[in-house]
């Protein structure tokens, strides 16, 4: 990654796409192209393969779900290029369909987390450093209504620290959070792997794992 990641913002509110692009250069991002509508998206994701963008799922022409399936489109011709979906609703849906390649390099905000400029800039870094960065709120969702197997195996507190590595933390951040070791962090990372059967491999690629789990999308 350069010096100043190159960014592509796609919003198709004007004001909103003209704030983020004023955030995002003031943390130290080079917005190569701001657009408003999926084809202008397309067309900027294949063209500069920025190290992250920060897209709108409701886009213009279709007003559905065009920024999310461009992005999905896009990823398809280029494996992990980092994106960070902003959405006005939590839609489970949309957070399985981001992970479901398995590459990291993939977030899922609220467009409210906008308007807190630390936590939202952190999680655009985290994604452009390809990993992962979903909204507490869709996280919250998850945990009260995903009791199925494989997750059943897991102590309260390894789906505590479960649903903090969906959010995209680490494990000096979850111990943090938690009050706890870093080491302690670590055993029972291990333990969510051992019980979700995830082999030893990548550990970014195991945390992807781990997440789709969590998110009832794949390892069950």
């Amino acid at each position: 990654m350069s010096a100043r990641p190159r960014c592509v913002v796609a919003e198709d509110q004007y004001l909103l796409r003209d704030g983020l692009t004023h955030l995002l250069t003031a943390h130290g991002f080079d917005v190569v192209e701001a657009v408003g509508t999926g084809p202008e998206l397309e067309r900027a994701l294949r063209s500069h393969r920025p190290d992250v963008s920060v897209v709108d799922v409701r886009m213009p022409p279709t007003l559905t779900d065009e920024g999310l399936q461009v992005s999905l489109a896009v990823r398809r011709d280029i494996p992990g290029l980092p994106i960070l979906v902003l959405s006005q609703h939590v839609e489970q849906l949309y957070a399985r369909e981001l992970l479901a390649d398995g590459a990291g390099a993939i977030g899922y905000l609220l467009k409210d987390r906008v308007f807190n400029a630390d936590q939202f800039i952190d999680a655009v870094r985290r994604v452009a450093g390809g990993g992962t960065a979903m909204d507490p709120e869709v996280i919250a969702k998850l945990v009260a209504g995903n009791a199925s197997d494989p997750l059943a195996a897991l102590t309260p507190r390894e789906r505590e620290v479960l649903g903090l590595m969906a959010e995209g933390c680490s494990n000096a951040a979850i111990a943090g959070r938690l009050h706890f070791s870093e080491g302690a962090v670590g055993k029972h990372t291990a333990n969510i792997f051992a019980k979700l059967g995830i082999v030893a491999s990548d550990d970014t690629n195991r945390r992807v794992l781990a997440v789709l789990a969590y998110l009832g999308s794949g390892g069950s």
